[in-house]
C-alpha cells in the first residue's frame, strides 16, 4: 500500500501509513474508515470546489479570516518527510484564493525555512493578508541552528525581527508573538522592545504563546496584547481554566494551535498507529496504545456528528472551537491541499443552540487520558516572567 495520502481518504491513513510502510495495513482499519472516507471525498471534493472562506473575525482590532493556516510543517512534516516546496506555495496561494487571510509561522519552524517558504508563497498578495510569526527560542540569527533554552533579550528580539522581515520578504510583521516566556527577562522589557519595533513600523500587533496567566496580565498592562496563542482543542481544553477568561476580560483574541489535536481529531490516528522517529507525538502519553484506545471515544463522537451534519470530523472539531467564542481563530496546519480545503469549510458549519448543547455534553462525557506534551517540552509552558 502506498504511504502517500490521497484526497479521497482525507486523513484516515496519513500518519499511520507514513510509519508503517514496511508492514501491511490491517484490512479492518481500512474498512472501519470507509464510510467516513467517502463522506470526506464528497465534502472535501466536489463541495470543496466551491468552498470560499468569507467569514471574518477580530483578534483585538486585527481582522482576519475565521480560519487561518499554520505553516509549521511545510519544511518538514511530523513524519520527518520534506514536502514539495512548489506544492506548499500552491496550498498557500490556493488558501488565499479561497478567502483565507491569516498565516502563522515562526523563526523556530525549520528553523527559519518555514518563514522563507511563506514569504515566497504570499509575495503576490502580501498586502492583502495578515502574517503572524514568533521569536523566543534560542535560534542562531544567521545560521538558524537551534541552541538550548530561550532568548527574549530586547536586543536579540530586534535582531531576530530584522531576519524575519528578510525571510518573509516584507517590511512589517502584522502579529508578532513571544513563542515562550523567557524566565530570565521581565515581560515589561519584552513589551518595551516590541514597542520600539512598533514605533519603527516593523511590527503592528503583538501577542504571547503558552504564557502564565499573570504574565499575560502584566504584558497587556505594559503594551496592549492583540492575541494569545496556545494549544486548544477537544483533545486539550486547558485554556478554559483561566486564559480564555482573561482574554475575554481584556479584549484579547485567542488563536488555538493544534486545533485538530495534531491529527487525532480527524481520525488519522488510531490504536494501530506507530510514529516515526523524531515525531513528537510518539513521546506524548495521550498517544500510547492504551491511552489511544480510550481517547478514540472522542473521535467516535466527532464521526457521529459528521454523519449528522453531512460533514467531516475535522470540520466538526474546528466548528466547535469557532462556537466557543467569537474571537477565537483556529490555525490548523497541513501540507495537503485536500485537508486545507476541508478545514476552511469549517466556518460554514453552524450549530443550533440545541445541537451545541448536545455536542458539548457528548464530548464532555469523554475524559481524555494522558499528557499533551512530553515533560521536557511542557516545562516551557505556563511560565511566569520574572519581575524587574
Amino acid at each position: 500500500m502506498s504511504t502517500q495520502p490521497t484526497d479521497s481518504n482525507r486523513r484516515r491513513l496519513l500518519i499511520g501509513a507514513a510509519t508503517l510502510a514496511a508492514a501491511p495495513m490491517a484490512a479492518s482499519l481500512v474498512a472501519g474508515h470507509a464510510a467516513a472516507a467517502q463522506r470526506a471525498a464528497r465534502v472535501g471534493g466536489t463541495a470543496a470546489a466551491s468552498t470560499a472562506l468569507t467569514r471574518r473575525r477580530k483578534l483585538g482590532a486585527l481582522e482576519v479570516s475565521a480560519v487561518g493556516l499554520g505553516v509549521q510543517n511545510m519544511s518538514r512534516t511530523y513524519q520527518t518527510t520534506v514536502p514539495s516546496r512548489s506544492e506548499m506555495h500552491n496550498i498557500i496561494r490556493t488558501a488565499f484564493d479561497r478567502g483565507l487571510t491569516f498565516y502563522d509561522a515562526a523563526e523556530a519552524y525549520g528553523p527559519h525555512e518555514v518563514e522563507r517558504i511563506l514569504g515566497e508563497g504570499v509575495a503576490p498578495f502580501r498586502d492583502e493578508i495578515v502574517i503572524a510569526t514568533k521569536f523566543g527560542w534560542n535560534i542562531d540569527l544567521q545560521t538558524g541552528a537551534r541552541g538550548p533554552g530561550l532568548i527574549s533579550r530586547p536586543d536579540h528580539i530586534k535582531q531576530a525581527v530584522d531576519g524575519m522581515l528578510t525571510r518573509l520578504r516584507t517590511d512589517r510583521i502584522d502579529l508578532l508573538y513571544q513563542h515562550r516566556v523567557d524566565p530570565q527577562v521581565p515581560i515589561e522589557d519584552v513589551a518595551g522592545a516590541i514597542k520600539d519595533l512598533m514605533d519603527a513600523g516593523k511590527v503592528l500587533h503583538w501577542g504571547l504563546c503558552e504564557m502564565g496567566p499573570q504574565t499575560l496580565r502584566r504584558a497587556h498592562a505594559a503594551l496592549p496584547v492583540t492575541a494569545v496563542q496556545s494549544e486548544y482543542s477537544l483533545l486539550w481544553r486547558g485554556p478554559e481554566h483561566q486564559v480564555l477568561g482573561i482574554c475575554e476580560d481584556l479584549g484579547i483574541g485567542f488563536v488555538p494551535w493544534s486545533p485538530l489535536g495534531v491529527g487525532f481529531l480527524t481520525g488519522a490516528i488510531d490504536e494501530k498507529t506507530r510514529f516515526a522517529q523524531g515525531d513528537i507525538r510518539g513521546n506524548e502519553t495521550r498517544f500510547t496504545p492504551e491511552k489511544i484506545t480510550h481517547n478514540l471515544a472522542l473521535v467516535r463522537v466527532l464521526q457521529a456528528w459528521a454523519d449528522r451534519k453531512d460533514s467531516t470530523p475535522a470540520r466538526i472539531a474546528l466548528a466547535w472551537l469557532l462556537a466557543r467564542r467569537p474571537w477565537i481563530v483556529p490555525i490548523p496546519g497541513t501540507t495537503q491541499m485536500a485537508h486545507m480545503l476541508d478545514n476552511i469549510g469549517a466556518a460554514d458549519v453552524v450549530f443550533s443552540s440545541g445541537e451545541l448543547q448536545a455536542l458539548d455534553a457528548a464530548v464532555s462525557a469523554v475524559t481524555v487520558q494522558g499528557e499533551r506534551l512530553p515533560p521536557a517540552v511542557q516545562v516551557f509552558s505556563d511560565v511566569e516572567a520574572p519581575t524587574r
